[in-house]
């Protein structure tokens, strides 16, 4: 199977050409049935991270999606959203968005994907301010460390230069601020409002160096996913309306991974009081059944973009289609059948309490996280608490994964900038699930304590 691979599949992410070499594992999932996956092996996996943060539901939900798809594909199975043409599930799962929405979001411009909907929300941030007689508001800000997606529009949001070198300049000028990572900073960070005012204030400087009037959009995760699921200090979010109000740019969350009950609530943003002027949504949508993406549109921008006589020139082939809506409204209602958002409220504490208590670990400098969604910052053999080559390649590159996977938890190591071990589990995991994540967590992590 990893010959055939390396002969015909490119993945993501992925030194392709090294696939077939000796040593290599192609890792290939099977099936999958609660919270768990099993392997071609047959070896079963806590799946710790929803697939790539999509499988809110797990995966024991199938007959009732193809159900809803053997409906919707025996009734219409393709229809764009195109010059004056809907569907009628589209302009359903549009409406039912409108009521879970953050206020004053009423629209909804679906894509096949997250990158398609942030792209979407600088498309519609540059029609507003054109159509408002401002056509040079031409840059966008985004936060140091952030991930926005992997188009080339997209790549511009993005400041990791493993990522964006490759394809040259960005096509998009953005100015990068800090993110809301108080690991490693001064003491008084620790108080919400000093580390608050000082983000805004940095926030506020960069604005008025590169002009206000040149300043489009605003981008920024309600939990920043990259560097570690980075909560915002009270009242972050308030201020970043504040200054969005005052000098005229649009306020972007970017809620691909966090929206759907990520953290316990429809939209991660509505735990921290955040009024963006649009959303962008993808993964948890569908429950990973179906691909789609969608960006939620406010009163401020449509009443601009949607005057007569003016032509939305955007578009994407399977936007809104029928398959993937009627797919996402199935989601709904099963969410809201079986209470899923209520299953985080109830366990979330237990977890944090439980991923706390890894701080203990020599390894472990930083807990960080909310709902069902954590990443330990983990410290290493080097005076600065940073890993030399060696320590790094021992241990974050092959004995954690490793480890972890033997002992059945699929999670997310990072070996990049921040070393990091991310769980992201099922939302109908109950406790023993979630003890036992952590609980693997731990016993991985002590023996690589016993190692630095």
């Amino acid at each position: 199977m990893i010959a055939t691979a390396q002969r015909h599949l490119l993945l993501n992410m992925t030194d392709n050409g090294s696939l077939a070499l000796p040593g290599q594992e192609l890792f290939v999932v099977r099936r999958g049935e609660g919270p768990y996956v099993d392997d071609a092996e047959g070896r079963r996996y806590i799946d710790g991270l929803s697939g790539l943060y999509c499988c809110q539901l797990g995966y024991s939900y199938g007959a009732e999606f193809a159900e809803a798809a053997e409906r919707q594909l025996r009734e219409l199975c393709y229809s764009p959203l195109w010059t004056g043409s809907a569907h009628p599930s589209a302009i359903e799962l549009a409406e039912r968005l409108s009521r879970i929405a953050p206020v004053d979001i009423e629209h909804t411009f679906f894509s096949s994907g997250g990158a398609e909907a942030v792209e979407t929300a600088w498309k519609l941030a540059r029609r507003y301010h054109a159509l408002r007689g401002e056509p040079g508001r031409t840059k966008a800000i985004a936060r140091r460390g952030a991930y926005h997606g992997l188009t080339i529009g997209t790549l511009s949001f993005n400041d990791d230069p493993g990522l964006t070198e490759p394809y040259g300049p960005p096509a998009i000028d953005t100015r990068f601020v800090s993110n809301t990572n108080r690991f490693g900073l001064a003491p008084e960070f620790a108080d919400d409002e000093v580390y608050t005012a000082w983000l805004l204030a940095e926030l506020e400087a960069a604005i008025l160096t590169e002009g206000p009037e040149t300043v489009a959009m605003l981008i920024a995760e309600p939990v920043q996913n990259r560097g570690g699921c980075i909560t915002p200090p009270q009242g972050y979010w308030q201020g970043l309306r504040a200054l969005a109000d005052r000098y005229g740019f649009l306020l972007v969350a970017d809620e691909v991974i966090t929206a759907f009950g990520r953290i316990g609530e429809w939209f991660g943003g509505d735990r921290y009081g955040a009024r963006p002027d649009m959303v962008t949504v993808a993964k948890g949508i569908t429950a990973g059944y179906a691909p789609l993406g969608a960006t939620l549109v406010g009163t401020k921008v449509t009443e601009v973009i949607n005057r007569p006589g003016e032509v939305l020139n955007h578009g994407y082939t399977f936007a809104g289609h029928p398959l993937s809506t009627a797919i996402a409204l199935r989601n709904l209602d099963i969410m809201e059948r079986d209470r899923i958002l209520d299953n985080v409220r109830v366990l979330q504490g237990d977890l944090a309490k439980r991923m706390a208590a890894l701080k203990d670990l020599p390894i472990v400098g930083d807990v960080r996280g909310t709902g069902f969604f954590y990443s330990c910052e983990l410290v290493g053999d080097l005076d600065d608490g940073g890993f030399s080559a060696g320590a790094r390649a021992a241990l974050i590159g092959d004995l954690i994964p490793r480890r972890l996977r033997e002992a059945g938890l699929l999670a997310r190591v990072y070996n990049r900038s921040a070393p990091l071990v991310q769980i992201a589990p099922p939302l109908i995991s109950d406790r023993a699930v979630l003890d036992r994540i952590a609980a693997i967590i731990a016993g991985t992590l002590a023996e690589a304590s016993a190692r630095i």
